[in-house]
């Protein structure tokens, strides 16, 4: 690719790049002396799963990695212990390393399912900040001043407020900083919640007289609910583990405007594409259900495989439009009694609690034995040996049997 096209293979989807003329220098420079870019992503291993939303900015790695250039997948084992502040209204619980590192090994699989393994460096950022010491991170935090931290959103609104901020939580960033300085790095990668964070690196990399790194910023992608942004917390997120069929029917899930926004952050379609692609679904020229499709079977291709994919799509089509039970249905042993049907949801995990346990038979979503039932006092008997099954949503499925 000419430098033009490299430029415009690196911007599709992002919400900015700080500078892109100086990511045009730095793209001359590497082509000029043959010395590839290095490129940094970091993830705290707070959370053992990655799901669609984390793997924008993973993509964009993958995108410097298909130019020839040096990628780093930096976990942040030392970070997680802190917590990243990023967007929080009050101070994240902190983790042990045995947590952190249970949850890293996750994640150096999880990664490989988009970046190429031989062609990625992992490294950990306790690498270099177990060895500061208490002396070398005091000359670091000489290196910015409290006014620079403070000037953080995040902090600035829990000061309106009068929340607390704990003083460890002012030194993420500057841990964060730092490693960009450790790495050398070139470019690094983050979300629009860490832009913050991205540009003290940037600044502390002039203190330590590096060239300053380009800050290539994305979007946060927005869940199956197309209002928050996907998060395990809100139940509105598509885990890249989870099993095809599930991914399939949270994809068909979404709205036809989302669709659009899940194209261009979750697949390497171009620009035009995805834009030709749209203007036969507003012109009636192509059915936006075959698109949604389309796009359900190229996510589940990039983490499973082509053929999972279309087997996922079979059985959805099998559930879905001839309405029958999936092969294959979980089963849970409960003990043989009388059961509110609202108490039976909670007991297996199908309802977080009973209110919505509730909203969702109140709403309709819950059938037994294929009937729908929409009477939150609903109460039967369980015998042992007997089972039933209960359908929640469209998509879970769960046979309940009496002990």
């Amino acid at each position: 690719m000419t430098i033009e096209e490299q430029l415009e293979f690196l911007r599709k989807g992002t919400v900015e790049i700080i500078r892109e003329e100086d990511l045009r220098a730095k793209l001359e420079k590497s082509a000029r002396t043959g010395r590839s870019l290095r490129v940094k992503l970091g993830a705290d291993p707070t959370a053992p799963d990655i799901h669609l939303g984390h793997t924008v900015v993973i993509r964009k790695l993958r995108a410097f990695q298909e130019l020839g250039h040096t990628v780093i997948f930096l976990i942040g084992d030392f970070t997680g212990l802190i917590g990243d502040p990023s967007g929080k209204s009050a101070t994240r619980p902190q983790l042990t390393r045995e947590e952190i590192a249970a949850n890293a090994e996750t994640y150096k699989t999880q990664i490989f399912k988009l970046l190429d393994p031989e062609k990625t460096v992992i490294d950990f950022n306790s690498r270099w900040m177990d060895a500061l010491g208490s002396d070398g991170f005091i000359r670091l935090a000489s290196h910015t001043t409290v006014r620079q931290i403070l000037e953080r959103d995040d902090f600035q609104k829990r000061m309106t407020e009068e929340k607390p901020i704990a003083l460890h939580e002012l030194l993420y960033p500057l841990v964060q900083g730092y490693d960009s300085v450790a790495l050398e790095a070139d470019v690094e990668l983050g979300g629009t919640d860490q832009k913050f964070n991205l540009l003290v690196g940037r600044n502390l990399q002039r203190e330590y007289e590096q060239e300053a790194q380009v800050c290539v910023i994305m979007p946060l992608l927005e869940g199956t609910d197309g209002v928050h942004k996907m998060s395990k917390s809100l139940g509105n997120y598509i885990g890249i583990d989870e099993p095809p069929q599930e991914m399939f029917g949270k994809v068909m899930s979404i709205s036809d405007s989302l669709m659009w926004r899940y194209y261009e952050l979750l697949t390497d379609l171009r620009a035009d594409e995805i834009s030709s692609m749209q203007s036969e679904a507003e012109t009636g020229a192509r059915n936006p259900r075959d698109l949604k499709v389309e796009l359900a079977k190229r996510i589940i291709t990039d983490f499973h495989s082509a053929e999972a994919a279309e087997e996922a799509e079979s059985e959805f089509n099998r559930i879905f439009k001839q309405k029958q039970t999936p092969d294959e249905v979980e089963e849970r042993s409960v003990s043989s009694a009388s059961w509110k049907l609202p108490r039976l949801l909670v007991e297996t995990s199908l309802a977080s609690s009973v209110a919505e346990a509730r909203r969702l038979i109140e709403q309709g979503g819950v059938r037994l034995d294929g009937e729908r039932v929409t009477d939150v006092n609903h109460e039967f008997d369980l015998s042992a040996g007997q089972a039933i099954l209960i359908q929640v949503g469209k998509r879970r499925f769960l046979r309940v049997k009496g002990i």
